[in-house]
């Protein structure tokens, strides 16, 4: 199909100007041409015309769409979608990228936007995933094969017989090996003695 070049360089010329100093005939000009790509892209495909292609050969309907995109009609969309002033023609644009989409598959799309960068991010998660197992498998294994390291702690046993302060009887938080030198002034900082005090 042709390119109608007059009507895209008269809809970009129209559409950044300021929108306070639009004219009335610029706002008519920018809706008629958007409700004319809106139509083109609304004609539905002719099923025998199809059929006579070659296999791998472009639709119409794709055809169309290359035609728009060369003639820089997409970013105009982009522009008219996104600008905040434009906000009047946002339905007529979403129309229009939905009929760009009309034929199209979405897991397709998906699938040809990452393309080989997609499949080598999956290639890379792969690798990550494995190595991270046979970390974790690692670390299991030296946990395994740790020695087991004798507890410093010793128990804490009650010392029926013998009397701390309160009437309780002690207890007694060291190992049974150090019972035997157990005094009430066990862990007690001794009392020194000043120096003139002192055995000569």
């Amino acid at each position: 199909p042709g390119v109608p070049w007059g009507l895209w360089g008269s809809l970009a010329a129209v559409s950044p100007q300021d929108w306070e100093q639009r004219q009335e005939e610029d706002t008519l000009l920018i809706e008629r041409i958007l409700l004319l790509v809106r139509n083109v892209l609304h004609v539905p495909p002719d099923p025998t015309e199809e059929q006579q292609g070659v296999d791998g050969d472009a639709s119409v309907h794709d055809r169309v769409l290359w035609a728009l995109h060369i003639s820089g009609m997409d970013d105009l969309l982009k522009f008219l979608a996104s600008a905040q002033v434009e906000q009047q023609w946002a339905l007529h644009v979403l129309e229009i990228i939905s009929l760009m989409f009309r034929d199209q598959n979405p897991e397709e799309l998906a699938a040809l936007g990452q393309g080989t960068a997609g499949a080598e991010h999956g290639e890379d998660t792969r690798e990550l995933e494995t190595l991270r197992q046979r970390e974790l498998a690692e670390k299991r294994a030296r946990a395994l094969q740790r020695p087991s390291r004798h507890s410093r702690f010793g128990g804490s046993y009650v010392l029926q017989g013998l009397k701390s302060i309160g009437d309780r009887d002690v207890v007694f938080h060291k190992g049974l090996h150090n019972l035997k030198s157990y005094t009430h002034d066990l862990g007690k900082e001794p009392q020194r003695l000043p120096r003139h005090r002192q055995a000569a």
